[in-house]
């Protein structure tokens, strides 16, 4: 029997897993990119006649969502505009003003959706076809685990040429999905994926628990057809007024606290049984 107690022990525990958050529409009510044209224009960064066309690009994104053709002729539009821009000055820029535009915008639903994933152990994960300059940030004030997000080239000089050095934009979304559930050792099957475009079904697709939400009408049909739960979010919050999220700690802060109170509990036992020893030793 003593060598029984010897054996290794198999070690039983689940593979990781995540969600996987679109940004634009899915995640805030707005194109994250175009939101910034104003601050951009202010900062000297983009014409008068530049922030007036950004402008109803986002109108055209808001009314009827953006297809294939339409975020081709985007992005094109918006690599060409920002050649030449200095990526420090747009860094600052976007820290600057990033409570006051974005903070408004954040779907309560989704920052719901958000808390409770990590309540559940899973990364949560932003991957978005905006550059990283503006999605590094918001995905830090949401709280996400990790970011895939569209990165331009940069030179010597510190600014952008107007190339793009990856798009994170349809299939090349799933392969990150694949990639990071490779290196991560995410289980995809028990993975979750949120996105209101058709242009991310190979991503949705990727996953086992796939939801589309506040959907184009061709991921209307394709969520019908495949069985995939369709959801609405329609209520920005900032995030400060709402309860669950006011003083919300990360995850390691709330394993902190659990060992604190853990350890605490201990001590009173400890304290308790103490006391109740020599109070029988003093009546005897």
């Amino acid at each position: 029997m003593a060598g029984a107690y010897a054996l290794p022990v198999e070690n039983h525990s689940l593979p990781r897993t995540a969600a996987f958050f679109d940004l634009d529409k899915t995640v805030i009510a707005k194109s994250s990119t175009l939101t910034f044209s104003k601050s951009f224009y202010q900062g000297g960064l983009i014409s008068r006649r530049a922030a007036l066309r950004t402008a109803y690009t986002q109108f055209v994104f808001l009314a009827g969502g953006a297809d294939h053709d339409q975020m081709e002729r985007m992005r094109e539009y918006l690599s060409a505009l920002c050649k030449g821009w200095n990526v420090q000055q747009v860094r600052e820029i976007v820290a600057e003003t990033l409570h006051d535009l974005i903070d408004p915008i954040i779907y309560d639903e989704a920052a719901s959706l958000i808390e409770e994933h990590h309540t559940a152990g899973r990364d949560v994960v932003i991957v978005s076809t905006s550059g990283a300059e503006v999605v590094e940030p918001i995905g830090e004030m949401l709280g996400a685990d990790r970011v895939v997000a569209t990165r331009m080239v940069v030179g010597d000089d510190g600014c952008y040429t107007g190339e793009i050095a990856y798009y994170a934009y349809g299939p090349t979304k799933a392969e990150a999905v694949r990639e990071l559930a490779a290196s991560e050792g995410y289980d995809l099957s028990r993975c979750y994926a949120y996105s209101d475009s058709a242009t991310d079904v190979p991503m949705l697709s990727s996953v086992g628990h796939p939801h589309a939400v506040n959907p184009d009408r061709a991921l209307r049909r394709e969520a019908v057809q495949r069985g995939w739960p369709v959801l609405v979010f329609n209520r920005p919050v900032r995030l400060k007024q709402r309860l669950p999220a006011l003083s919300m700690p990360t995850r390691p802060a709330l394993v902190a606290a659990a060992v604190g109170a853990a350890a605490a509990t201990a001590g009173l036992v400890w304290y308790a049984s103490r006391r109740r020893g020599a109070a029988r030793a003093a009546t005897l």
